[in-house]
């Protein structure tokens, strides 16, 4: 491949994801009802990341994490974004989002595609210190940003604190240090009327 295809190629794969942009997600942005897109999520992990890292549980490289957050939500492009507590959407999540990393990945020169796409298989795995601190920012985000709007996905699901307990022990695990003012959170979130006390289905998928 010569320079030029080369550029040709990432300029174009860089056009693309601009896409992530109009994928919107069911949290809202702190101080609004306005539901964030998949770029500022991301962009929002990247920034936990660097200041979280020192509270992960075992060594994390903060540069690989910064990156696979970064990657993580591309392949929502095609395949849109799937709320964690929707079982149904959950059931062909999987098979959406591989065919668009298929897509998407392909677009980068050969060795630049596979390193992203190891990127995100490595975060959807949750096997490596890396990828299961990234995955529990993508976790714990979400409650913050609950937190922040008055329940506002909590409420307009009936979601309860046990669903929310389920989904996020992997926070629990990988940034302990943080635990404590999750459950403080969800607490808060019961008294204020934004989560159920009580159970509901519990949902291990989605994103």
């Amino acid at each position: 491949m010569t320079q030029k295809d080369r550029l040709k190629s990432q300029l174009a794969f860089l056009h693309e994801i601009d896409a992530v942009k109009n994928i919107f997600r069911q949290t809202a942005v702190s101080g609004s009802v306005r539901q964030e897109n998949d770029a500022e999520h991301s962009w929002h992990l990247a920034m936990m990341a660097m200041v979280l890292s020192e509270h992960a549980a075992e060594p994390v490289d903060t540069c690989r994490v910064i990156k696979m957050v970064l990657v993580h939500d591309l392949v929502e492009i095609d395949a849109g974004d799937t709320f964690c507590y929707d079982e149904q959407a959950a059931l062909d999540k999987s098979e959406r989002e591989t065919a668009c990393a298929d897509r998407l990945f392909a677009l980068l020169p050969g060795e630049q595609g596979r390193e992203m796409r190891a990127l995100w298989e490595e975060f959807e795995a949750q096997q490596t210190p890396d990828a299961r601190f990234a995955s529990a920012l993508d976790r714990m985000q979400p409650i913050f940003q609950n937190h922040y709007t008055e329940g506002h996905s909590w409420v307009q699901h009936g979601i309860s604190r046990d669903q929310v307990l389920a989904r996020n022990t992997i926070v629990r695990d990988a940034i302990p240090a943080a635990w404590e003012r999750v459950l403080e959170i969800l607490d808060n979130g019961v008294a204020e009327g934004w989560l159920k006390a009580g159970d509901k289905t519990i949902n291990h998928k989605g994103q």
